[in-house]
């Protein structure tokens, strides 16, 4: 019972939703290793935090909500609401696991993947374990960016913050203005505190792009602007933060640096929050990996490392040149690619591949993806 066709490491969305694409098409001898619980990178979000992304119930007009992982479900449906917490979203991904009987082990811990003749040895805290294939579905959330600048030790990521009035403080400086970072603005706003977002953009202004990978979503937006209104966020826009230093009165410097090589210094009494995006659990396995010159891991035309065959990646962590997969409507496209790649190899009946194609879950041409908003 060690030795598989196909190993999957992760039970989230992107391990639950291949491993329903597998089982689709007729592997029966696979697992899905999951260290903590199904969903467990959802659990850990901040209590107020919310999916971006609406859920809503079309299925039946031929549109899959645009939070599902699988076909034939809908998180509007399971849960009903539009905007998930990640609670809702651990429930809606453990509903899909017992629904299918997906083969998910809990509790277990892979420490390396390892090649031999004919595939992988994965070695896991509960031994090693064998597998023709193996698909990296760790996702990114419990693998925040910590050494973004000297000095990132002495703040506080927001993936660590189980809930937003846990903050002390009256006045909270925020280092990263994206999604997560005015996410914490917004919130820390309506608990009457005073914000400082620095950013070397200027997201909540701008509309440079309709790709949300890169920009604010409208969700986001719209909650912005009604945070606002008591005018309690402050935005430093063109800034990169190069240092933060403890004070000895207690507080803390956050020197900052703008495209001109002006400078400022900003202090606070409490511990900056960090809001500037995931490592990601790739690095675990980075020598089985190619890298890019932004350093993104090189992956075929059927998401599998260029460097390892058969060792394939799902999730937030897969870029095709400019192309950032990072939502779930987006890499949820690719589960039917690598089960398609991994049917072939093993002969397996992959006709319904077909359904996948029909219900916006087949992305196979990816020159077809980019910008396309022009009003």
């Amino acid at each position: 019972m060690d030795r598989f066709d196909c190993i999957i490491v992760g039970a989230g969305p992107a391990g639950i939703g291949v491993g329903v694409a597998l089982q689709d098409m007729g592997l029966t001898h696979f697992v899905i290793l999951e260290r903590s619980e199904v969903g467990a990178s959802f659990l850990l979000w901040p209590e107020e935090m919310r999916f971006i992304t609406p859920s809503f119930t079309s299925n039946a007009y031929g549109l899959l909500d645009l939070n599902a992982i699988a076909l034939s479900t809908s998180p509007a449906y399971t849960l009903g609401t539009e905007h998930p917490s990640g609670a809702d979203y651990a429930d809606y991904l453990q509903a899909v696991a017992d629904y299918k009987k997906l083969p998910i082990q809990t509790g277990i811990d892979v420490e390396a993947v390892r090649t031999e003749d004919g595939g992988f040895v994965v070695d896991t805290s509960d031994g090693p374990l064998h597998s023709r294939f193996v698909i990296w579905a760790a996702g990114e959330f419990q693998y925040p960016r910590l050494d973004g600048f000297p000095g990132a030790e002495h703040c506080i990521h927001n993936s660590l913050v189980d809930e937003w009035k846990q903050i002390d403080g009256e006045e909270i400086v925020i280092i990263g203005g994206y999604e997560s970072g005015i996410d914490a603005a917004i919130h820390l706003s309506r608990l009457n505190k005073r914000v400082k977002v620095i950013d070397r953009s200027n997201r909540w202004e701008r509309k440079g792009s309709s790709d949300p990978s890169v920009e604010l979503t409208p969700y986001t937006k719209d909650r912005l602007k009604e945070a606002n209104a008591g005018g309690l966020i402050e935005f430093m826009s063109g800034y990169e933060v190069h240092w933060v230093e403890p004070t000895e009165e207690g507080g803390f410097i956050v020197y900052c640096e703008n495209e001109a090589g002006e400078h400022q210094f900003v202090t606070t009494e409490h511990p900056p929050l960090l809001a500037t995006g995931f490592n990601g659990s790739l690095s675990l396995i980075g020598p089985l990996f190619e890298r890019g010159e932004q350093g993104e891991v090189r992956l075929n035309a059927n998401d599998e490392s260029t460097l390892t065959p058969g060792l394939f990646v799902v999730g937030p962590g897969v870029v095709h040149d400019n192309l950032l997969l990072c939502f779930i409507y987006k890499f949820r496209q690719r589960f039917a690619i690598v089960a398609q790649a991994i049917a072939a190899t093993l002969g397996l009946d992959a006709s319904i591949i077909e359904k996948y194609r029909k219900q916006g879950m087949l992305l196979e041409d990816l020159s077809c993806c980019g910008e396309d908003c022009q009003c």
